[in-house]
This record gives C-alpha cells, structure tokens and sequence, in this order.
C-alpha cells in the first residue's frame, strides 16, 4: 500500500505546473492533498475511474482546504473533529476496514505568533480525536502539521527558535502527540538523517540551497510499526513550496 501526502499550495496552479505527471507517476493507492485553495467546481480532476475523490472546501475562499483521493472505497467519511464539519477545511477522515486515514492541515500559529494560542488549543482538541479513533481502529495521519520537531528538522535551528513552526509550545504538542502512541515514520526509518525537508521558502536560492523544514508527515499509531516498508520526502518534485511525503505500507488487514 502506497500512500502519498503533497501541500499544493493552491491546486489550480500547482495542476499548471505538472500536479497530474507526479499523481499518474506516483501511483498511489490513497493520494492526500492540503491547502487547495478552491471552492467547489473551481477544478475539474480527471483521475480515471480508479480513484473517488473527497474534497473539504474552506467556507473562506482561496484559503485551506484538503482534498482524498483513494482507490480503497472508504467505509465512511468525516469532515470535521467534534461535528462533521470544518469551516477551514482542514480534516478529512476516512475509515477503511482496517484503519482510520485523516488528512490534515495544522492552523499556523501565523508569523506574530498571534494565533498561537488557537493553534495549542486546536492540538489539543485533535489529539483527542486521534486517540479517540485510535481506540477503534490504528491510525494514519498525513499532512501539513506546520511545525518542524526537532532541531534535526530544520536547517537553521538556532535563529529560528521562538519562530512559528518552531516554538518550544508547538514542539511540545508534536513530542505530545508521539507520546500518545504515534510514530513519525520518517524518523523511525532515518532517526539521523539531515537536511531532509519538505517545505522551503520561496525566497531567492533558498530552495536551491536547502535552507528548509520538514513539516510535512507521516504518523502511525505506533501499534503499526510492523507494517511499515518505507518512508520518503520526494525533494526533486517541484510545483509548490512543499514537496510530497511518501509511506509504503504492507496491507492493513482488519482485526480479527
């Protein structure tokens, strides 16, 4: 089983920069997008009849969204933590037989910091629901979480602490939300790789010089170690200021 998780960063102009070469050459089984930025009927898909497409649409328009394609036919679908709705747009949830896959987009604390506090309250609250889902059935989580972990996660550590993605409050959430019984599966396979990012600024040469932050994931209910394969950050794929995260998983059957 492969599982893809690209932000787009607005998916009418990434589709302009080659979107459908990556998706038809990636060959996923379950292909999770953030940041879509349409509303519905902004964007005609043409992904074959192989794939049923679930969208989230943020009531704001041009902001959030995410978006499920899957060639697995889901048993249900939520939008939504507590009530299945979202006005940003930003959880889909799908259960399959085996597990629970929700794709997310993290609210960012934004650059003053002046949405901090929501941030820490809205972990909470999806930490919950994770582990509220977890108690049924093992979990996958993919997205664009807006917060590099570690120091290893970043280029510039050190002039970036106290910055949002990398406040000691919203680390502390990521450590949390490990603690709860989840595995970064990219850490897990490459616990010391460096300079492996999947966002970077799109200022001059920053790209080019892999001045980045991985703060796009992979999460497992830990419980799901033993399917694990592989875990992949595809950094040459271009069309938006975040690249694709990859997972390769054995097939999750449901329990007996």
């Amino acid at each position: 089983m492969k599982l893809v998780s690209w932000n787009v960063n607005g998916l009418r102009a990434c589709v302009s920069k080659g979107f459908m070469n990556y998706f038809n050459e990636a060959d996923a089984d379950i292909f999770c997008l953030q940041e879509t930025k349409l509303q519905e009927g902004q964007i005609e898909l043409d992904l074959g009849d192989a794939y049923e497409q679930y969208w989230n649409y943020a009531e704001k328009k041009g902001y959030s969204g995410t978006a499920v394609f899957t060639r697995i036919k889901p048993l249900s679908v939520r939008y939504g933590m507590e009530e299945n709705r979202e006005p940003e747009g930003r959880i889909i949830t799908l259960e399959f037989e085996g597990f629970y896959l929700v794709n997310v987009y993290t609210p960012n604390a934004k650059r003053d910091l002046s949405r901090l506090a929501y941030r820490l309250e809205w972990e909470d609250r999806f930490r919950a629901y994770l582990r509220q889902l977890d108690e049924a059935k093992p979990v996958i989580v993919c997205g664009d979480m807006n917060v590099a972990h570690k120091e290893i996660d970043l280029k510039n550590a050190k002039s970036n602490e106290g910055n949002s993605g990398f406040t000691a409050e919203e680390r502390g959430k990521m450590t949390d939300l490990l603690a709860a019984g989840f595995t970064d599966t990219f850490r897990y396979f490459y616990p010391d790789r460096e300079g492996a990012y999947s966002w970077w600024s799109y200022m001059p040469k920053v790209r080019e010089r892999n001045i980045g932050w991985r703060i796009d994931y992979f999460l497992t209910s830990s419980r799901l170690e033993p399917y694990l394969l592989d875990a992949q950050i595809d950094c040459h794929i271009m069309g938006s200021d975040h690249c694709p995260v990859v997972l390769a998983m054995e097939e999750i059957k449901a329990r007996q």
